[in-house]
């Protein structure tokens, strides 16, 4: 089904959307059937107890609302059968001269080693270069997250720098690297 929002794109296995109000039981299921964490940037198990139907509505509507506004972008990552695989975002927009966002991504780790994530983000990097626009796109990634700097190399981001203390987890600032792909040789028109 073909959202409201006319982003819908799909790959040989997957279909890539922001999420709808009747998603949820697909979407709560990806989340319940998790397995424990399996390295330390693997949230695992997560609590849903407070995932409710209305609350979930209420999350839909919120990221429907930024799409529309043109400042956040949160996709589901589906299979052809509607299974929840994971999510994907492009975040901290810059656009006018700049033409900058930021990506991020996790699949359920029942679902990994699958070839999900470079099939999803290879799609999302395209889209977000001939629908979105976006000349520049970066990854920040955690410097001992090497499954990510490989997925993102793999991809065709390059390295750029570190960013020293730069987001706050686990009770700390950690600093992060920083990857990027120019989509557009030429200036937007």
């Amino acid at each position: 089904m073909k959202n409201n929002l006319g982003l819908h794109f799909t790959t040989q296995r997957l279909i890539i959307r922001p999420l709808e109000e009747n998603d949820y039981e697909s979407w709560l299921s990806g989340f319940v059937n998790r397995y424990p964490a399996q390295y330390k940037h693997d949230k695992g198990q997560v609590d849903m107890s407070d995932a409710t139907e209305p609350w979930f509505a209420a999350m839909v509507l919120k990221h429907q609302q930024a799409i529309k506004d043109d400042d956040l972008y949160i996709f589901g990552i589906f299979d052809k059968t509607g299974r929840h695989l994971g999510m994907l975002n492009i975040k901290n927009l810059s656009r006018d001269q700049f033409q900058w966002a930021e990506i991020g991504y996790f699949i359920h780790n029942q679902y990994w080693h699958q070839g999900y994530a470079y099939e999803a983000l290879s799609e999302l990097v395209k889209q977000t270069k001939e629908t979105l626009k976006f000349h520049r796109i970066e990854a920040h990634i955690n410097l001992d997250n090497q499954p990510s700097i490989q997925l993102i190399e793999k991809l065709g981001f390059a390295f750029e720098c570190i960013r020293k203390g730069f987001i706050f987890e686990h009770g700390q600032w950690t600093d992060n690297y920083v990857y990027y792909l120019n989509t557009h040789d030429e200036p937007m028109g």
